[in-house]
């Protein structure tokens, strides 16, 4: 139905505007409600028991972060007579803002929800989820990062991304391995974020760029699965030589878009005096690089791995959408003009 499709499109918009905006946590907290209600529909859309599953589990891990939001925002009004969302100063409000950011994001140990419910989702919804849907959380995590304790969020950070690595190895299933690779990327952004939010949100904007590619491309070539990958090649070949650069870039290798954030994140770190904490993450950061190897290579592969025929799928004549193409091109040749983004940042 279009008109209920332009009415939550147009609920996520508001929703993600209103705690963009909002300077009292009570609007915060109104505008993450609206968000989850806005995209509970889309989720459970094709009426697979998977789907239903995997809204039912949205839905009570996204109430029990907006409830703990509201429990943190509260205790602070207790202590300090204070609803700006700048001034969260109450150790106790801190500790639980974290935990209920951190379950929102789906950041390390509050993950277990996320590879879940993007498996039960469409590519179009799994891609709202992956982008759109952490927005609100991340301007939450930028406005009070002055206030949140530095020491917590490392460890998180560093947790989200041996997990994320980790646990993405033995997945065939590509929306799980994006969702796996989602949680490693929120720990690089939640590592900085006390030390130069900008950079948080620098790399934000750029993982939004090549997820949306990446989304975009596999539901062009409708691929879910690694098998189903390795055959498509011969369907839109084009369309698959860029998206293992994009995978590429996505993993952070050099000289593509990916390694920019990456780059500049250690360097904070270094001048921070966290050394140890950027060797680690930089380490652990190998293991996505795995995953992404292996898909890149299935979408690039043009022989079957093995003797048993392989049902080709047809070459379609059908242009690539162009802002494909615009994505695709942006998410692996930004980093000649690094520069000038430091400079704009």
């Amino acid at each position: 139905n279009p008109q209920a499709k332009l009415i939550f499109t147009i609920s996520l918009l508001l929703g993600t505007t209103i705690v963009i905006s909002s300077n009292h946590w009570v609007m915060a907290w109104a505008g993450l409600e609206i968000n989850t209600l806005a995209i509970l529909p889309l989720i459970s859309k094709s009426h697979h028991p998977r789907s239903i599953e995997a809204a039912t589990k949205y839905f009570i891990t996204q109430a029990t972060a907006s409830a703990l939001v509201l429990f943190s925002s509260m205790t602070n009004a207790w202590y300090t007579g204070q609803w700006d969302i700048t001034q969260l100063t109450h150790p106790t409000s801190c500790l639980i803002l974290t935990s209920a950011l951190a379950m929102k994001l789906g950041l390390a140990p509050f993950h277990f929800w996320f590879p879940e419910v993007l498996q039960g989702s469409q590519l179009t919804t799994g891609l709202l989820l992956s982008t759109v849907m952490k927005l609100p959380p991340v301007s939450l995590l930028f406005m009070t990062s002055h206030s949140l304790n530095p020491t917590l969020l490392t460890c998180m950070a560093i947790l989200s991304t041996a997990l994320g690595g980790w646990m993405g190895l033995n997945q065939t299933q590509i929306r799980k391995i994006l969702a796996f690779s989602s949680i490693s990327h929120l720990g690089w952004m939640t590592i900085i974020i006390s030390y130069n939010p900008k950079l948080t949100l620098l790399n934000f904007y750029l993982y939004v760029l090549m997820t949306t590619a990446v989304f975009l491309t596999l539901n062009t070539i409708k691929a879910s699965k690694l098998p189903t990958l390795t055959t498509a090649w011969t369907k839109a070949p084009a369309l698959n030589a860029m998206l293992l650069l994009t995978l590429l870039s996505l993993a952070g290798l050099p000289p593509l878009t990916g390694f920019l954030p990456k780059w500049l994140i250690i360097q904070e770190l270094t001048k921070q005096g966290m050394t140890t904490a950027a060797v680690s993450i930089s380490l652990l950061s190998l293991l996505g690089l795995f995953f992404y190897l292996r898909l890149a290579y299935c979408s690039t592969i043009t022989l079957p791995p093995h003797t048993t025929n392989h049902i080709k799928q047809w070459h379609t004549n059908k242009p690539t959408h162009s802002s494909i193409a615009l994505l695709t091109t942006v998410s692996t040749a930004l980093l000649p003009i690094s520069p000038l983004i430091t400079t704009i940042m």
